[in-house]
């Protein structure tokens, strides 16, 4: 049994107003939600890329109900509330946005984030105005469900290399916050003075950090006013590099060197061993 949904996202939205700041890592499946459960980690969030490598796809071909899935596997996994990593809704159409928020909140999420990168080609990022109204929409399907679940809105502006760079992003920012998010997010940030800059502009609103490698630590980002640190596919790239590795040593020396013998095998076998269902 894990905690009631109810304290779970109560227990979220308290992160959000601080003090100081959190760490929200990123699992791709039960067993790594599990596992972090243990570590003191206070919540978790979904990562959209490290579960599509999971099942064979590139990030962004998942499908909607694969991701809805996926969030309700990990809202049972233990007692942690997440962050549903939403992409874009699933969906360009409004009407299909406010569809698809409204069947996120009913998985079990505690905060769920919508982004301005459409994943399109030809047109990878939705125009400014459309940008803030779907924000608007997903606040007011959030809201209908009378769920308190944290909306978060993410600019992808400097993370996918729109040529607008973080002025845009921190235009689209100060408009999402109006709309109605709850917290904001502007992945790709690597300088402490731009990470500073979004949390000017989000005027009291927590602000989420994503640390890639090089990263800011822990105490800078606390320093310069953000609530809450996730760490995206990361922790599924180490896991996937140290895969690639042993099996191009299989493969390429008939090697099983990456094969020495590791404790944490028996810790996992351990803390799975009392699990039912």
């Amino acid at each position: 049994m894990t905690a009631p949904l109810d304290e779970k996202r109560a227990r979220f939205a308290e992160l959000h107003r601080g003090p100081g700041c959190f760490i929200m890592p990123n699992p791709w499946d039960i067993g790594g939600a599990i596992y972090l459960a243990t570590l003191g980690f206070k919540a978790l969030a979904t990562t959209s890329r490290g579960f599509a490598f999971s099942v064979g796809r590139a990030d962004g071909g998942l499908k909607r109900q694969q991701a809805l899935d996926h969030f309700g596997a990990i809202a049972t996994a233990s007692d942690l509330p997440f962050n549903a990593d939403f992409e874009n809704g699933f969906a360009d159409n409004r009407d299909a946005l406010a569809e698809s928020v409204t069947m996120c909140v009913s998985t079990g999420v505690a905060g769920l984030s919508i982004e301005d990168f459409s994943g399109d080609r030809a047109k990878p990022f939705y125009d400014f105005d459309e940008a803030v109204a779907r924000v608007k929409t997903a606040r007011a399907a959030i809201d209908a469900t009378g769920a308190k679940v944290v909306l978060t809105a993410r600019s992808e502006i400097v993370l996918h290399g729109h040529e607008g760079g973080l002025p845009e992003a921190l235009r689209r920012l100060s408009a999402f916050a109006e709309a109605g998010a709850d917290a904001l997010y502007a992945p790709g940030l690597r300088k402490a003075e731009n990470v500073a800059e979004v949390v000017r502009v989000a005027g009291g609103l927590p602000v989420n950090y994503l640390a890639g490698s090089p990263a800011l630590t822990f105490r800078q980002v606390e320093d310069l006013g953000v609530r809450r640190i996730s760490v995206g596919a990361a922790l599924a790239r180490v896991a996937w590099e140290a895969f690639m590795k042993a099996a191009r040593e299989i493969a390429e020396k008939g090697v099983f060197d990456s094969f020495a013998p590791s404790p944490g095998f028996g810790e996992l076998q351990k803390l799975f061993a009392g699990r039912q269902g």
